[in-house]
């Protein structure tokens, strides 16, 4: 029997109705069954600063740390800002490094897939996000990439994918991501579950 896997969702736009929300929202209908998503919320985030990092830090970066930490994977969906990641998610990994040697990230399978209105899919900002990633010596998903463009014709008026081809990339996707994430869950975390 597969074990259930929660994956943490981080969605690089705080609009509400942001095709990365809606498309994160579409990869986790998809998925397979054993894998559980919850979207971490990172607008509340008060922007890092070492300051802040005594005894009580803010209650916000003490959430989004417990959120994330309980988490087995992670899945990040972003828009591309500018040829980079938006700020605020910047700041949600900055958040999540601290403090020094507890990072919540360490270790923990994760998937980036970038979006643009544009052809291009965010290829800036998932590499800029992949690169930020790697210190923390997280295993990304490398194949298949997800860099999804042209996203506003992504979806219809109800918010549901609109492209039949869309869903069945995302769905192979996400095959593809359970078994990254069965093969690289810290060996801590298969002993605690077990």
């Amino acid at each position: 029997m597969t074990q259930t896997r929660n994956v943490a969702v981080l969605v690089g736009s705080l609009r509400k109705d942001s095709a990365s929300r809606k498309l994160a929202r579409a990869f986790a209908a998809l998925a397979p069954g054993n894998l559980a998503f919850s979207i971490v919320e990172i607008g509340d985030l008060p922007h890092y600063d070492q300051d802040l990092e005594t005894e009580t830090p803010p209650a916000a970066w003490s959430r989004f740390r417990d959120e994330v930490a309980g988490a087995d994977a992670v899945l990040f969906v972003t828009p591309e800002y500018n040829r980079s990641v938006p700020g605020f998610l910047k700041n949600a990994i900055d958040v999540g490094s601290r403090p020094w040697g507890k990072a919540v990230w360490n270790e923990k399978p994760g998937l980036v897939i970038s979006t643009s209105m544009g052809a291009l899919g965010g290829f800036g900002a998932n590499h800029h996000l992949r690169q930020a990633l790697s210190f923390f010596n997280m295993p990304l998903l490398g194949q298949p990439e997800a860099y999804i463009g042209d996203t506003a014709a992504l979806f219809d008026e109800r918010g549901e994918l609109a492209k039949e081809a869309t869903g069945e990339f995302l769905r192979g996707l996400a095959q593809a991501f359970a078994a990254h994430i069965e093969r690289n869950v810290p060996e801590t975390r298969v002993r605690a579950a077990a």
